[in-house]
């Protein structure tokens, strides 16, 4: 057996029987649940008890991953982007109305 580490939220573990890398999601110590996140998305709940069997290692995060409350945000961030370019738009339209038919003066001559 590996060591026993206690299940911590965020934190990357390598279950080394199965060779296997996950992430804790959430650790429930009144139902006794851990919920994880396998590198390939997959998501699964264990008891407490089943995870003292686990032969585990820390991990590291794996290289290029990103969780879906990131993508989540990052769609937000651009959502909010879109909205403030839709108000500099209205803005600019606005101004054009404010030109007097003394701007346009020197048509004539053309």
């Amino acid at each position: 057996m590996g060591r026993d580490y206690d299940p911590v939220q965020g934190k990357w573990y390598q279950d080394l029987e199965e060779n296997e890398i996950f992430q804790v999601l959430s650790v429930d110590p009144d139902e006794e649940i851990v919920e994880l996140q396998y590198e390939n998305g997959d998501i699964e709940e264990i008891d407490l008890d089943t995870w003292h069997e686990l032969d585990l290692e820390h991990a590291e995060e794996p290289e290029g991953w990103s969780s879906d409350d990131e993508d989540e945000d990052d769609e937000d961030d651009l959502d909010d982007d879109d909205d403030d370019d839709d108000w500099d738009d209205d803005d600019d339209w606005d101004e054009d109305d404010d030109l007097d038919d003394d701007d346009y003066g020197d048509r004539d001559d053309m």
